[in-house]
């Protein structure tokens, strides 16, 4: 039983692409789900939470962006200027008519995860209040408001390197080739030339290097028969007379044994 790996979308499987959307007459809240999702790749099948796989998105014409439910005259935006204090709010009727494009890019980023992930998401989203925008380089193609772009499958793999193609062999000049063949003998023969002795000269004879270790086993043997000399000497001036005296003993008894076996043999003779 075969068991399916989990896709992982890797950098070299993201492509990314532009889109224009037009914000005249669209809803706020809506504008901003539905270009978050195109920021973050949910129009993709290889979106994953942990990666950012979405395209870039142009929002123009900001300026006739609506609100629904009252929320022009309850909503407002709220920033401070670091110090106690300094707390300021400001009406949404009134951020429409002086920033549009803020609110815009507020009402997106409040979808997008708060996080370095949602941050570089947010990097690819380009709002400007009138109709015109600087990035006809990139080709950017229109997008209707809840229109899903069409999913081309992964980009082609990179073409493979060229391979180098390995140097040519060149052969070897002729005085090369020449010297060759005086060491090496005439072209088909392996045997080189010999050259007689009066050419070659006597050649000088090298002087032998004794080993290591032929070294240390001569010091070794020099050093047991020095020892063994002094200890031959010390054992021969030492003899004390106690030793002596059993040593004159042993002589003797050595020469009366054969005088008993005379006897012996004589008496077995008389008998």
């Amino acid at each position: 039983m075969s068991t399916a790996k989990t896709f992982s979308p890797r950098p070299r499987d993201i492509e990314r692409r532009w889109y224009v959307v037009d914000a005249d007459g669209a809803v706020l809240g809506r504008l901003a789900s539905e270009v978050a999702k195109i920021l973050r790749g949910k129009h993709k099948p290889i979106f994953a939470p942990h990666a950012d796989t979405g395209d870039h998105v142009i929002v123009v014409n900001a300026r006739g962006v609506r609100v629904t439910g009252g929320k022009e005259n309850e909503k407002r935006y709220y920033r401070h200027s670091g110090y106690p204090g300094g707390l300021r709010a400001l009406g949404y009727t009134e951020l429409l008519e002086k920033r549009p494009a803020l609110a815009v890019e507020k009402a997106i980023k409040g979808m997008l995860p708060k996080n370095r992930l949602g941050r570089q998401m947010a990097a690819k989203l380009q709002v400007y209040t009138g109709p015109e925008h600087p990035h006809a380089a990139q080709q950017p193609k229109s997008l209707g408001l809840g229109e899903i772009p069409v999913w081309e499958g992964l980009p082609a793999p990179p073409s493979p390197p060229p391979q180098k193609k390995a140097p040519k062999v060149t052969r070897a000049p002729v005085a090369r080739r020449a010297q060759r063949a005086e060491k090496t003998g005439p072209k088909g023969t392996s045997k080189p030339v010999r050259r007689p002795a009066e050419e070659a000269g006597p050649t000088p004879a090298r002087p032998r290097r004794a080993h290591a270790s032929t070294a240390k086993t001569t010091a070794a043997k020099t050093n047991t028969a020095k020892r063994s000399g002094s200890a031959r000497r010390a054992a021969s001036t030492s003899v004390t007379t106690d030793e002596a005296v059993p040593a004159a003993q042993s002589s003797s008894s050595e020469k009366k044994a054969p005088r008993r076996r005379r006897r012996s043999r004589e008496g077995s003779e008389d008998s």
